[in-house]
């Protein structure tokens, strides 16, 4: 239901806007202007090609924070995610990488964007920047305290990282769930552009039960059939692009597949 309410459709196509580098990152080379102008360009190939959603994310800012990005990056981002809102006339998302979750409710909050995706939620995980431990406590009233409507995806047994402590799939899910409060729960594969084990998307599904579960990496033309039946959404980001931009064409050929196969 919540997924109809907000994508208007059972099994949502959600497309990425990866931004070029931001003012203060390593890679920075671009004025804010040409990044706007990259970032709308993405947006509304997508848009034209048919997905349901679109989550931004400042992908070029590697290596990423752990936990908490600078002033800049959150000014950067707020005024990108304000102009593809107002391009849009679909749910735009918001992930501040690595997992600054606060600047991701901010963002969306003020914006008026829909939804943030947040990697670690609840547990605590090695990642390739470090250790970084789930603040769903603190999420949760920061929401509430805002009165916000923003919804929030959160990852299981996220990509680029490793549990600290081993512990059941289904428990995880079922954690991020109930006591996270999570709205969505994502899967991955282990590395960006590898998809998830359909059996480890399974366990989730069963775990979380009528909560939306959504693949988020590694989806094709060629596979994404075999997922349809046992998820309720995807966010592709890689396979839409040719070289550095989303390529229209092959959004339109993932969104013709999955619409006449729903």
């Amino acid at each position: 239901m919540m997924f109809r309410e907000l994508f208007k459709c059972d099994k949502p196509i959600i497309g990425v806007v990866h931004l070029e580098p931001l003012p203060g990152s390593p890679l920075h080379k671009l004025r804010m202007d040409e990044i706007i102008e990259l970032a709308l360009g993405d947006a509304k190939a997508l848009y034209n090609g048919g997905v349901d959603g679109i989550i931004i994310e400042n992908y070029g800012d590697a290596p990423y924070y752990p936990r908490r990005v600078p002033p800049v990056t959150v000014a950067a981002m707020a005024i990108i995610v304000e102009h593809i809102v107002k391009a849009v006339d679909i749910p735009v998302g918001v992930n501040v990488l690595r997992n600054d979750w606060r600047s991701s409710l901010s963002i969306a909050h003020v914006t008026g964007a829909s939804f943030i995706r947040v990697n670690v939620l609840s547990g605590s995980y090695i990642t390739d920047q470090g250790y970084i431990e789930g603040e769903a406590h603190l999420l949760q009233r920061l929401k509430a305290c805002l009165n916000s409507r923003v919804k929030v995806f959160a990852d299981v047994d996220v990509k680029h990282a490793g549990r600290i402590v081993s512990r059941p799939l289904e428990d995880e899910a079922r954690d991020l769930s109930e006591r996270s409060l999570a709205d969505a729960i994502i899967v991955t594969g282990e590395a960006t552009g590898k998809p998830p084990r359909i059996e480890k998307v399974r366990i989730v599904k069963k775990a979380v039960g009528r909560k939306p579960v959504i693949v988020g990496s590694g989806m094709n033309p060629e596979n994404i059939g075999s997922y349809l039946r046992v998820c309720d959404g995807f966010i592709i980001g890689t396979y839409f692009k040719s070289g550095r931009r989303v390529d229209v064409e092959k959004v339109r050929t993932i969104v013709s597949r999955v619409k006449h196969s729903s």
